[in-house]
């Protein structure tokens, strides 16, 4: 019988770009981050603009993704890189993510496209020490390596939460997607906790798509909303966030998508949901 759990088991599988059947590369263990919550005291934190890329891992010899698949890089890009392991982004800039994904999921690299891209670090994957000491052995690190493409993410302080509000109001104003906070005192410890922390103006998830409805109006001829479901198998529609030609050739049934919401309806279902992007696949 095929189930819901299943259907997703398999379809995180292909995101993953991963053929039942064959043998997976090992994921990395990384430290993931929590949303942040009230009660939290971000004077004990570390804090960062969350950078909208394409997470990669460095073990000291290749380049990975999260799903662990090598990132296809040309060999100078990684050439010189230091023998620890790093944690961090590729990035292309503030709104780049499409473009960014376009780059580094061809699988025979192109120089001049690489040529923008930077390698923005963040984290000594099990190194010892409170992410102080991590955060500052990560600079020298990058200052010792010299390279143009490859930087240590900014971290910077905030003495209270109004302070944080302020500084996630500049950051999204800029076109920044929200902040990561790295509690001062942490040891490395891979998985979701709490030790790092995400703040956005709004909340974010994936669905995958299993209908399209068609546009009426100045949308006829177009789609006009995505029929999705979650994870718990509830359905609901995307009706805005589109761009005209993702209206003309929107994400395909069965794929996933990542929307944004303002928290849930009684029923459960995302109050209003807009459509950010087609998920990857890498």
């Amino acid at each position: 019988m095929v189930t819901i759990r299943s259907l997703w088991a398999g379809l995180w599988l292909a995101v993953a770009g991963i053929v039942p059947g064959q043998a997976a590369a090992a994921p990395p263990e990384l430290i993931l981050a929590e949303v942040y919550r009230d009660g939290i005291d971000p004077a004990a934190y570390w804090v960062s603009e969350k950078l909208d890329g394409v997470r990669a891992y460095w073990d000291g010899h290749g380049l990975y993704f999260r799903s662990g698949n090598p990132v296809p890089a040309p060999a100078w890009f990684t050439r010189d890189f230091p023998a620890e392991p790093l944690d961090g982004e590729l990035w292309l800039g503030r709104g780049t993510f499409s473009r960014l994904a376009g780059i580094v999921r061809k699988r025979e690299p192109v120089d001049g496209e690489w040529r923008r891209v930077r390698y923005m670090v963040f984290e000594l994957p099990g190194a010892p020490g409170a992410f102080t000491a991590r955060k500052d052995r990560l600079l020298a690190l990058v200052q010792a390596a010299g390279l143009p493409w490859l930087e240590a993410v900014e971290q910077f302080r905030v003495r209270d939460r109004e302070a944080l509000g302020a500084r996630l109001d500049q950051v999204v104003a800029g076109g920044g997607e929200g902040l990561m906070l790295h509690r001062a005192d942490a040891p490395y410890s891979a998985g979701r906790n709490g030790d790092l922390v995400k703040l956005k103006p709004y909340l974010d998830r994936e669905a995958k798509v299993v209908g399209h409805s068609p546009g009426k109006g100045r949308f006829a001829g177009k789609m006009g909303a995505l029929l999705v479901e979650d994870e718990t198998g509830r359905r609901f529609r995307i009706g805005t966030g589109f761009s005209t030609a993702e209206r003309e050739n929107p994400p395909p049934i069965g794929s996933l998508v990542t929307y944004r919401y303002r928290g849930l309806t009684e029923a459960g279902l995302p109050r209003f949901p807009v459509f950010l992007r087609r998920r990857q696949v890498f």
